[in-house]
């Protein structure tokens, strides 16, 4: 199969300037995403987009390929689809290389297992899935608040369940998304048709968002 994985990296992050390519245990944080994707035994090409001269520089330099996006599409409200489907418009039109399968890795969940994305596709491939997003299990309570009022949104606190009992749950991480390119071009969603889902260990689950994320990552990094 034609397996290219994806990542997304604009230049104008705003709450962290520079974060994709800020230095995570010694190496650009995009760097280690570039690494998983080169270590997949299923995956193809490893094409990273970007606006950013810089970027585009440390990308080349950790081996993957780089597909220049323009300013329109690395906007603050511009959304990561627009930008898989420039990468896919790019390669059909100049290469005449469509994928089967497009792996979306977002380069702020370094922490994947060395075998994630492998395991994530062959779960595609294996449940005959459309789409797959990557996910830990949760068993919480949740509120929401509306009009200063609170109420409960997966349970009846009347009926309280304890902790264990809860029915299965998932909260996207954000690490892993593989589609196929005819759902991404139909629905412009990274998620559609028949939805599969690759479950990830909660430490392994968080998002480098804020400068304190940085400090947790270099922990958990280094006490893998």
């Amino acid at each position: 199969m034609r397996i290219a994985a994806v990542i997304p990296a604009r230049g104008g992050s705003k709450r962290i300037p520079g974060k994709n390519i800020l230095s995570l245990r010694g190496k650009p944080l995009i760097a280690h995403s570039i690494e998983q994707a080169r270590k997949s035994q299923l995956v193809n090409r490893v094409i990273v987009s970007t606006d950013d001269a810089e970027i585009s520089q440390v990308s080349k330099q950790y081996g993957a390929e780089v597909i220049q996006r323009s300013r329109d599409l690395s906007t603050d409200t511009a959304t990561s689809e627009s930008a898989l489907l420039h990468v896919l418009e790019y390669l059909e039109t100049q290469e005449n290389y469509l994928p089967d399968l497009l792996v979306f890795l977002q380069c702020t969940s370094p922490m994947r297992k060395d075998d994630d994305i492998d395991n994530a596709i062959r779960i595609m491939i294996e449940e005959k899935a459309d789409t797959l997003f990557s996910a830990f299990r949760f068993n919480k309570y949740i509120w929401t608040m509306k009009n200063g009022v609170v109420n409960p949104i997966n349970y009846d606190y009347q009926n309280r369940w304890r902790e264990q009992d809860f029915p299965v749950q998932y909260q996207e991480n954000g690490s892993i998304y593989v589609v196929k390119p005819a759902i991404l071009k139909e629905n412009n969603n990274r998620l559609g048709g028949k939805i599969a889902v690759y479950e990830m260990d909660y430490l392994n689950s968080f998002q480098l968002d804020s400068y304190e994320d940085i400090k947790l990552f270099e922990f958990l990094m280094t006490n893998k």
